[in-house]
């Protein structure tokens, strides 16, 4: 006796029952035609590597310290300066502006780099609004755009043109700013954070309604049911009811229990991505340049000293890192938990489920290695740029693994999940909560913005120095190893030179004493 995995609609539970005979189960079997428009979720797959493109070069827009370069904008945009005239005015209009006051060493040159940075993001955009525009309105008006997805489309329609009006708003926070200001003028990390925000959220809706026309609700059930049928050969139930019953039951609630902890995933790695902006916006990984602790701390001094309390979370270096740090391990938490809750129910997971999930697992320690690298060696811009580029490859396998799941209700399991995920985050919280705060003194200076050399510093001693070089090296094999096996040269390079610093840490924590200044 064999079974089957049937999806029920009414009662919205999953179930694997006992066919009635060899006919109904051929029937059960014999899989219905459903029509996939495949020219529409191929442009919006391209719509959502146009913004993924898009995202990149905002990113590197923002290493180089580009965005202030354009001290205008328009709807329609405008030519770029072609002759050493023009040039030479748009450099004028430039020095008008605060960020020249820090920045008057800079020649005609150099500002032709980070102009072309900025020129180019913003004409970028403008090619992704017509990339979706004009195919919309020519879907539409064949009446290839299914109902149910029409309200979706003109919102993605309205984000897209949103986004244009919130780039322009978050560039006018930095041309606002005070000369006068002792830190470097950059736009504001509440809008930036919005920005970056509003990007990934296009983005993640584009996927997902790709991924809706590409494989619809139907064609999911029926990849389902096609690897119950595998599992059913392999399986020799003996015309046992009450075994048969307790191995499908198994399998319902183990398939559940996968598609609860992906979603739950997909939320912590979009906060934690998220998080990543208030980072960059408070360009707070340029300090704190040691891992696992902060500059000899686990909660390090000042986390909580700007009041009101909320504005930590948002405005304080100290902070801002430290609650990224907790998020990304949360989140590498969430794939483990979400891989290991299957249990049996691998076997009946169809091969793209299976692949959007191994995936999901080995671009999380990808992720964490790109980002602890880009700390330990001061962010370096191509690290910086193949982090935040890989925080959209792991959004996408996350977002992929959940929706090759969809007929499965497994939500009722995110909110368990989600509280596992947060059980290694709890110690950094538990210290941040009892941590005992020094406010910075007034001729104090603020957390070192410099690279935190590993070379032989050993704070506390040799035994402090070796446990944390111990510590480094674990976590630098464990995120070592996905990079290997999928051959990727960015974490693979990555990973090296970041071994090879936390060997040096390890080396030089036998080293009697301090380096010399």
């Amino acid at each position: 006796m064999v079974f089957r995995h049937v999806v029920g609609r009414a009662s919205g539970r999953v179930r694997l029952r006992l066919p009635q005979g060899p006919r109904r189960l051929s029937a059960a079997l014999a899989p219905a035609e459903v029509k996939v428009d495949r020219a529409v979720g191929y442009w919006l797959l391209g719509c959502s590597g146009m913004v993924a493109g898009m995202v990149s070069v905002g990113g590197m827009t923002r290493l180089t310290k580009s965005g202030l370069s354009m001290t205008e904008w328009n709807l329609t945009g405008r030519k770029p300066p072609m002759s050493k005239i023009e040039w030479d005015a748009e450099f004028e209009r430039y020095k008008t502006f605060p960020e020249w006051q820090q920045r008057k060493s800079m020649t005609l040159d150099e500002f032709k780099y980070i102009f072309w940075w900025e020129y180019g993001h913003r004409q970028l955009g403008r090619c992704v609004g017509v990339a979706f525009g004009v195919p919309l309105a020519y879907f539409l008006a064949r009446g290839r755009i299914p109902a149910a997805l029409k309200g979706r489309m003109f919102g993605l329609f309205a984000l897209g043109g949103a986004q244009g009006l919130i780039g322009a708003w978050m560039v006018q926070s930095g041309l606002d700013a005070s000369p006068e200001q002792r830190k470097e003028i950059r736009v504001s990390p509440y809008r930036l954070a919005t920005h970056l925000g509003m990007a990934f959220t296009t983005y993640s809706l584009l996927l997902w309604t790709a991924m809706d026309v590409l494989r619809p609700r139907q064609v999911l059930e029926q990849a389902l049911e096609k690897a119950a049928a595998g599992r059913r050969a392999a399986l020799s139930l003996g015309g046992d009811a009450s075994k048969a019953a307790e191995v499908t039951q198994g399998l319902a609630k183990g398939l559940a229990r996968v598609r609860g902890g992906a979603v739950a995933t997909l939320g912590l790695v979009f906060t934690t991505a998220l998080s990543g902006a208030f980072v960059a916006g408070n360009d707070a990984g340029r300090a704190f340049n040691t891992f696992p602790d902060m500059d000899g701390q686990w909660v390090p001094s000042g986390v909580l000293d700007l009041e009101p309390l909320w504005r930590n979370f948002f405005e304080n270096t100290a902070c801002v890192q430290f609650d990224h740090r907790c998020l990304a391990l949360a989140s590498t938490t969430a794939v483990g938990l979400t891989l290991a809750s299957g249990g049996a129910s691998w076997a009946v997971l169809p091969p793209h489920a299976k692949a959007a999930l191994v995936g999901m697992g080995g671009m999380v320690c990808v992720q964490a290695s790109l980002g602890v690298g880009t700390l330990l060696l001061y962010v370096p811009i191509e690290l910086a740029a193949a982090h935040q580029l890989g925080s959209l490859v792991l959004l996408s396998v996350t977002a992929l693994a959940a929706h090759s799941l969809k007929p499965v209700p497994g939500l009722r399991a995110a909110p368990l999940i989600a509280a596992g995920a947060g059980a290694l985050s709890a110690p950094g919280l538990a210290l941040l909560a009892t941590h005992k705060y020094r406010p910075l003194s007034p001729d104090q200076p603020p957390p070192s913005l410099r690279r935190a050399s590993l070379r032989g510093e050993a704070r506390g001693g040799g035994g402090g120095g070796a446990f944390k070089g111990a510590v480094g090296l674990w976590w630098a094999g464990w995120a070592l190893l996905p990079a290997t096996a999928f051959g990727g040269a960015c974490g693979g390079a990555c990973g090296g030179l970041w071994l090879w610093e936390v060997i040096l840490s390890f080396v030089g924590s036998f080293s009697c004493g301090k380096p010399a200044a």
